[in-house]
């Protein structure tokens, strides 16, 4: 029986590569897809490559687009300084103007030539930094938007977004993955990471992971700076 294909946006990270761990063990061929945004290393783009063969990804693509020509986000503009004062309220400067729903766009393209009925994708409403695409409403919405705009969902095809760790804390995020086989060594989440993946431990990405980990009860694999 051919299985059924699901596309994951894969980052490089934590939480996707739960996700993608949580895709594979539902019985679905994933593609995966991470975005070369212009965000501020490359690290996060060489361990999705690590996750994706890892976790058995039937393909893994790298498309590069340019969010950077646009700035606005401390991560795709070297102007603007990671915060690494702790995690404060408000939508912090690491936020990446409409990131989701562009990164969600070309995951949606993608998953309609590859006969995808589904998307994978590691929003997280729990553990985060204040995103507003990361919440339950954005990606209901936009799962509505996704079957109206394709020809695949206008002809029967019924598109769904699945977000398994939305309601999730990074604690239980980290306990799901290492019952399903995620080594967590090769994901890199830190927002300044050196060109070798070492994270810095002290931007709200860090601190947010080092914090699960904690609260998991598991010991932390990151390679810090």
């Amino acid at each position: 029986m051919r299985m059924k294909i699901a596309v994951v946006l894969l980052s490089g990270g934590l939480d996707s590569a739960t996700v993608l761990a949580m895709a594979r063990e539902q019985g679905y061929a994933c593609h995966c897809l991470s975005m070369d945004y212009g965000q501020r290393h490359r690290a996060e783009l060489a361990a999705a490559a690590h996750v994706a063969e890892a976790l058995g990804a039937v393909r893994h693509r790298i498309v590069k687009i340019d969010l950077a020509g646009f700035g606005g986000s401390a991560l795709t503009d070297a102007s603007i300084a990671v915060p690494t004062g702790g995690v404060a309220a408000g939508i912090p400067v690491t936020y990446v103007p409409a990131r989701n729903t562009i990164l969600l766009s070309f995951a949606l393209a993608n998953a309609e030539v590859a006969g995808a009925n589904d998307i994978f994708f590691g929003a997280n409403a729990v553990d985060y930094s204040g995103y507003p695409d990361c919440r339950p409403a954005f990606v209901s919405a936009y799962e509505t938007m996704a079957n109206l705009a394709t020809k695949a969902a206008v002809e029967g095809q019924r598109l769904a977004v699945h977000t398994p760790i939305i309601a999730l804390s990074k604690a239980d995020i980290i306990r799901q993955g290492i019952t399903l086989g995620v080594d967590y060594a090769l994901t890199v989440s830190c927002y300044q990471a050196t060109d070798d993946g070492l994270a810095c431990g002290k931007c709200d990405a860090c601190r947010l992971r080092r914090a699960g980990f904690e609260q998991a009860g598991i010991s932390d694999p990151t390679r810090y700076v």
